[in-house]
């Protein structure tokens, strides 16, 4: 040690006669100059000790503050517990969504956004916008932050639909029975305390129709603009949600980003990859039960199919669970059966099976590869507002470009913990009570 910091004070005196430096002196090779920066021991500084320290306790003491910044720097760079509360929309903005407040912009403007496991980019409401329905909107004006990307830029050719009449990047898409256009534009959105600089998004021109989330949504999806993408290296591909009853007014659901604080005790069931529909989480559903016996279901109507799109996907945009129509006709009849044969079914709205009297359901087992997943009451059944009628809530897939598609919905979802682990290619899902 002794023979090391001789050699660093030889190299240190070798440095300072080569500088024209006397390191007992307070002058400057330029004597010109009118900036005098002195190291802190030296004995021009201010901040030099009341007692002068030799060359080998200077080291001593160098070595001992880079062992500290090496800690510093080491706990800096573990992944650390991220998480943003959520809320359900239908009671905060009057939106069959659930939301989390996003800080967007520096200024941070604040806003609820949806979070939508099926789509791809974020976009938001901004000053201007065309019917949109919100009065919070986004103004680019007052963040600092704030770029609009050109059409040159590579996420240009990352979202729907783009044009490019004038410098900026546009896009078109439909969200449900709406539509929007925005403008590509990139800023810091901060989730929990975590910013992320120059997230790009969409700034909302114009819309139409009243399905868009009133101001925003985040996408959640796996697609090359999602959250997940754009935050890799902070989140690792890792995030779980737990939604609480729609019904709920407080912010007691949580999203948790990246791999730090997930449940470690939990059943997972592959995803599965559709080149056609890449963002959405595709799994593998092999059966239905309900109460104990095991609704006879054609193979074909859960099989996964990657060139038709067919299979079962879960979605957090979707409200109630569509099953294709072949499934959804054998569930709902057992669902029945086990309900009592002579019970009078009612419908309402999309829901074709309702009762005006009280009813005891049985319970409801999604069987996936690996896991099963058991829904009670809270999660298959519907009341009206009055309490006079009670449906089960879920439908037959739409006939459209969906029919094929199984979707296990928010509705279900609902005092869940969902894990999805993007780097493993995998989904946990834990019963957890999450509503206040």
């Amino acid at each position: 040690m002794k023979q090391t910091l001789f050699l660093l004070s030889l190299a240190f005196l070798s440095f300072s006669i080569a500088q024209g430096l006397n390191p007992n002196r307070c002058d400057l090779p330029n004597q010109g100059s009118t900036l005098q920066v002195f190291h802190a021991n030296s004995p021009c500084s201010p901040l030099r000790p009341p007692k002068a320290m030799s060359w080998e306790d200077t080291v001593l003491q160098l070595q001992e503050k880079d062992q500290a910044r090496l800690q510093f720097l080491s706990s800096s760079l573990v992944a650390k517990k991220s998480v943003v509360p959520i809320a359900s929309g239908r009671q905060i903005l009057q939106s069959a969504t659930y939301v989390v407040k996003v800080q967007i912009g520096t200024p941070a403007q604040s806003m609820l956004m949806a979070v939508d496991t099926s789509n791809d980019a974020a976009w938001i409401p901004c000053s201007g916008c065309v019917g949109c329905s919100s009065s919070v909107v986004f103004d680019s004006a007052k963040s600092t932050s704030f770029k609009s990307l050109d059409c040159q830029a590579s996420q240009c050719k990352q979202v729907p639909n783009p044009s490019c009449g004038g410098s900026t990047c546009a896009f078109n898409m439909t969200y449900g029975s709406s539509s929007l256009l925005a403008n590509l534009s990139q800023d810091t959105f901060t989730l929990a305390t975590d910013p992320i600089p120059g997230y790009t998004f969409g700034c909302i021109q114009a819309t139409t129709g009243t399905a868009v989330p009133p101001q925003g949504l985040l996408g959640l999806s796996r697609g090359p603009l999602s959250l997940l993408s754009q935050a890799q290296s902070l989140y690792q591909s890792t995030f779980s949600y737990c939604l609480p009853n729609f019904r709920s007014a407080n912010f007691s659901g949580s999203l948790r980003l990246g791999p730090v604080g997930q449940p470690k005790n939990i059943k997972y069931t592959p995803l599965l990859k559709n080149p056609r529909r890449s963002s959405l989480y595709y799994v593998n559903l092999i059966g239905i039960r309900v109460g104990s016996k095991v609704v006879d279901i054609p193979p074909s109507a859960l099989a996964f199919n990657a060139a038709t799109g067919a299979g079962t996907i879960f979605d957090s945009g979707t409200v109630f669970t569509r099953l294709v129509e072949l499934a959804y006709t054998a569930v709902r009849d057992a669902f029945r059966k086990r309900i009592g044969g002579n019970m009078t079914v009612t419908s309402l709205g999309g829901f074709d099976t309702c009762y005006t009297v009280p009813i005891v359901a049985p319970t409801m087992t999604f069987m996936f590869d690996g896991m099963n997943v058991t829904l009670p009451q809270d999660n298959l059944l519907i009341h009206s507002t009055a309490g006079t009628t009670t449906c089960l809530a879920m439908a037959s897939a739409p006939n459209n470009v969906n029919s094929v598609l199984n979707v296990i919905a928010s509705m279900q979802q609902q005092n869940h913990r969902l894990l999805f682990d993007i780097s493993n290619s995998r989904l946990g899902v834990a019963r957890e009570q999450c509503s206040s």
